[in-house]
């Protein structure tokens, strides 16, 4: 018969140990746990020797192995067992034919009252009481102290390992689900990721984890969390995640309104993942102004118009990536703006515009971390939730713009491997300007490149007539002098043509002259009062 009130009690879910009256025992060697650990987890059952032998040894056997059983059951009685003779029969562990028992009340192991505590649970959710059902579960979870006897060889301990962490983490799954219909889900935040370290690959603790964080106002991270679980569902498995997630992925991004929490008012949580996509911050529109007076580039603008188009009828497939390439001040930011303004009605969510100052005066260019910190400020995310480093920020910033139209400016990119991160991933576009022309950048990541040169004669006296101030009226030799010296690029021209128009009084040969002279030609290519504008600096940043 199974003793009652026993005074012992065996510890499973977690080391293996043991108490008589509230001291601790010295349950000896590995082995000598093992076999304490499966007699307690079939408490009153009789197990027989083959099956102890199996349970510990498994296929390494040695010939002593049912004496070794023997041995360690005599050294447990002596250890659970301290008052009784050498020679009397066991009140515990007891010897039957062809086996032991541990003749304790199953509710002294710990691994049993977690089962039973479990049932309950189950049970009280069937009837729909959820406060009793997370007390319940609450109650289930607060016996574990670690792994599932740990540090216990044999085949049986590894079985029993794989199977009651496996419980366990259904068990945590549906105390997490019936949280959520509680309306708890700011306490399982806090709760919920120690669990998720332990086992990151499981994708149900993930979409619990999401949609708590989605409800409790934390929609960046929930797209953040979704994304580090891609890449290490990708490195680890090379798999994408199931469907479940890749639904809540989608139902997030559009602020479903079936995510919201009991009690909430589904069209707030709508209005906020559509009309407030960026937490609160207005759709971003941030390209400069376009340069006055823009002449020539019509085939060009036409040929990259008529390729985002083709590009974007792919459905999102992937990101289309243009690169205007050529010499300093052959306008190609002022081509790319004046595209980028065209496009602006295919793209409903907004443009972005960061200037990476590749080959600028500011002398350093602007790195892919700090550029991702200006993306996500536009997209509305505040300092104090700016996750640090590239990775990190990049997975952000292409979650925050997954399955949106947004127009990318990269102006004056100097590396390739610093634009990689900045591109985001699905139906946005990216314009990119640069005088490097990035070779690799096509080869590898399917970038559209476009190189761009002098004006025509006919451009750049266009662009002199209209920016002159009246100075010039028309083609001639004046128009053909200024258009050599200045090489035929439109930022020289525009300098030119300003000074003429702001100085009316000065012979038009005297000043064309002041640029023919060859010593300290480019010094002359200023704007008056803006000397940062002028051709010097750019030349020799170039």
């Amino acid at each position: 018969m199974v003793t009652t009130g026993s005074p012992l009690r065996i510890q499973l879910l977690g080391p293996v140990r043991a108490w008589w009256n509230e001291a601790e025992v010295a349950l000896g060697p590995p082995k000598q746990r093992a076999v304490l650990a499966l007699l307690a987890s079939r408490a009153g059952d009789v197990v027989g020797v083959e099956n102890i032998v199996d349970a510990v040894w498994g296929s390494d056997l040695p010939h002593t192995a049912a004496g070794g059983v023997h041995t360690y059951v005599a050294g447990l009685r002596r250890a659970l067992e301290p008052g009784r003779r050498k020679r009397a029969a066991g009140l515990l562990l007891t010897s039957e034919s062809g086996g032991y028992c541990l003749r304790v009340d199953p509710t002294a192991v710990d691994a049993v009252v977690f089962a039973r505590s479990l049932g309950d649970a189950r049970r009280s959710r069937g009837r729909g009481d959820v406060e009793a059902t997370l007390r319940l579960y609450e109650q289930a979870l607060a016996g574990w102290r670690g792994e599932a006897f740990s540090r216990v060889p044999g085949p049986f301990a590894a079985m029993e390992r794989d199977r009651l962490r496996d419980l366990r983490l259904t068990a945590v799954e549906e105390w997490a689900e019936d949280m959520l219909a509680a309306g708890r889900h700011a306490e399982l935040v806090t709760e919920l990721p120690a669990t998720v370290s332990e086992e990151p690959l499981r994708e149900k603790l993930r979409w619990l984890l999401m949609l708590a964080l989605y409800r409790s106002g934390r929609r960046v991270h929930a797209l953040w969390t979704y994304d580090e679980t891609r890449e290490l569902l990708f490195r680890e498995l090379g798999i994408e995640p199931g469907a479940d997630l890749r639904t809540l992925h989608q139902q997030i991004l559009s602020g479903h309104p079936e995510l919201s929490a009991p009690g909430a008012d589904p069209a707030s949580l709508l209005l906020a993942g559509r009309e407030t996509a960026f937490h609160g911050a207005p759709k971003p529109a941030q390209l400069p102004p376009l340069a006055r007076e823009f002449v020539g580039r019509a085939t060009e603008l036409a040929r990259l118009e008529e390729w985002v188009d083709s590009e974007l009828s792919h459905g999102g497939a992937w990101t289309p990536v243009a690169v205007v390439d050529g010499p300093a001040g052959a306008g190609k930011s002022a081509l790319v703006l004046r595209l980028a303004h065209r496009l602006t009605d295919r793209f409903p969510d907004g443009q972005l515009y960061v200037d990476l100052c590749g080959t600028g005066p500011q002398g350093r260019p602007v790195s892919a971390d700090d550029a991702l910190g200006q993306l996500l400020g536009g997209l509305g995310v505040d300092g104090s939730r700016m996750p640090s480093g590239v990775a990190a920020r990049a997975s952000l910033y292409r979650s925050l713009l997954h399955g949106r139209r947004m127009l990318v400016i990269f102006d004056d990119a100097h590396d390739a491997d610093e634009l990689r991160p900045l591109i985001p991933r699905g139906s946005s576009c990216v314009l990119v300007t640069s005088r490097q022309r990035f070779s690799g950048l096509a080869a590898r990541d399917g970038a559209h490149l476009v190189t761009i040169g002098p004006l025509t004669e006919e451009e750049g006296t266009r662009l002199l007539i209209r920016l002159s101030g009246g100075r010039i009226e028309g083609p001639g030799p004046v128009t053909e002098r200024l258009m050599a010296l200045c090489g035929g690029l439109p930022l020289a021209l525009r300098i030119v043509a300003g000074q003429l128009a702001v100085n009316p009084d000065v012979p038009l040969d005297a000043l064309v002259e002041q640029y023919a002279t060859a010593p300290g030609r480019l010094e002359r290519l200023t704007v008056q009062g803006g000397a940062a504008a002028g051709l010097p600096r750019v030349f020799e940043a170039s």
